[in-house]
């Protein structure tokens, strides 16, 4: 058996582990140098994968309305979708406060003892009319080479109606963005196989430049938090699936993938791809649903930043300025992380813009959010994690009260969504 092929023998999920432990291990023993010499290999993979995002959605999204149409309304199937985006948001809010007031991370902390990070400036909210206005591009080609995710899908979903429309007459074009969007897929599958690569680069750059230095003052806000985001995805997202009939292990399975490359890359955009492949590779979800619901999801659902970061931000603030929240401030903390996430969608910095937002509207000091950036990176790590097994759960979910999971594939889900297993097919 040659080297490549025993290779591809081991799972998936194992290869990125293994990248993330040697990572860490060869991070902590070249210390700071990581940073320089490694850090290139995680930044050539992001790279990659944020390369492969965009077209990879413009493409898939087109091809599924126009796939949609007939088969499921559209507007029920989006209504449905932002529900369970909003429930679970919620749900994320009140596992935050429990968490908040069993470790009370704010009261640890002697006051004074922290000190606000120099660069701190308070961030400029956009207004909701702002947000809506900046989903409709002015120029789609702007949006397509800048990224501007929300911007793609809201023109390729024109497109898709307007192909739908025409019918016959653009049959060739339709063929054509089906199969621009199987290239994708394809493309896709060939940038997965350097996870491992980018996750070590990734991870030892990261345990070379922080060390635990800067865990070790706010180390009680750092396990509140990964405590939170575990709860929520242990307890309540397998609750969810237990109700709807479906089995949480054959769940958290299949979408470990988009989990680890979430978690090592700290970046939504830059694990949807991943979570796509998960999605339909090893779920069962439709495709052509799956590439409407991963993209928004990956824009507006974000239960680690939206919802219990700002959360646990709200309550460690009080507690450390010394301040008594009150009934009217909890609910404005609960309003404002479930409909402020979608409200910054697609804002840069989505979790410093999330507690912006939570704090104004609790009256909080927002110059709290300073003491928290030296440790960041730290949470965005666990925090992304907990948004892209979301943005992945909610499709599930969907598709199951909906009929189109294949609880074949379901069932059998694997931890792969590389090369390895060419012959199998994304479901339809």
């Amino acid at each position: 058996m040659n080297a490549l092929a025993w290779w591809f023998r081991i799972p998936f999920w194992q290869r990125v582990l293994g990248a993330f432990v040697l990572g860490a291990l060869v991070g902590w023993l070249m210390g700071p140098a990581a940073g320089t010499w490694l850090q290139p290999l995680g930044t050539l993979y992001v790279n990659l994968i944020r390369m492969i995002a965009v077209p990879l959605v413009f493409f898939a999204v087109i091809n599924a309305v126009a796939a949609l149409h007939g088969q499921q309304s559209i507007a029920a199937l989006g209504g449905r979708t932002f529900g369970w985006f909003a429930a679970t948001a919620v749900l994320a809010v009140g596992v935050g406060f429990a968490v908040a007031y069993t470790f009370n991370p704010g009261l640890s902390i002697e006051a004074g003892s922290l000190s606000i990070a120099a660069d701190y400036a308070p961030r400029e909210v956009p207004t909701p009319v702002e947000v809506l206005l900046s989903v409709v591009p002015t120029n789609p080609f702007a949006a397509l080479s800048e990224g501007r995710i929300l911007q793609v899908i809201f023109f390729a979903g024109l497109l898709g109606f307007a192909m739908v429309k025409l019918g016959e007459r653009v049959a060739a074009l339709r063929t054509l963005v089906g199969q621009a969007s199987d290239a994708m897929i394809q493309v896709t599958r060939f940038v997965l196989e350097i996870t491992p690569i980018g996750t070590f680069g990734l991870i030892a750059a990261l345990v070379g430049t922080y060390g635990f230095e800067k865990l070790l003052p706010l180390g009680s806000f750092v396990i509140a938090l990964y405590v939170a985001c575990a709860a929520h995805i242990l307890v309540v997202y397998s609750g969810l699936l237990l109700a709807h009939g479906l089995n949480p292990l054959k769940f958290f399975r299949g979408a470990a993938p988009g989990m680890q490359v979430a978690f090592v890359s700290s970046s939504s955009l830059a694990s949807m791809p991943v979570a796509m492949r998960a999605v339909t590779h090893n779920l069962g979800v439709n495709r052509d649903y799956a590439a409407f619901a991963v993209p928004l999801g990956a824009t507006i659902k974000m239960d680690g930043c939206g919802a219990i970061y700002p959360t646990l931000a709200s309550v460690f603030i009080a507690q450390y300025f010394g301040i008594e929240l009150s009934f009217a401030q909890y609910a404005a903390i609960l309003l404002a992380s479930v409909l402020g996430s979608f409200g910054t969608a697609g804002v840069p910095g989505t979790a410093v813009v999330m507690a912006t937002v939570v704090l104004s509207a609790a009256g909080l000091p927002l110059e709290g959010l300073g003491l928290l950036l030296a440790i960041d990176r730290i949470l965005d790590m666990m925090r992304t994690m907990t948004n892209v097994t979301g943005q992945m759960l909610v499709p599930v979910l969907v598709a199951r009260e909906t009929g189109l999971l294949d609880r074949t594939v379901y069932e059998s889900a694997s931890s792969n969504v590389g090369l390895d297993d060419p012959g199998v097919q994304d479901p339809k």
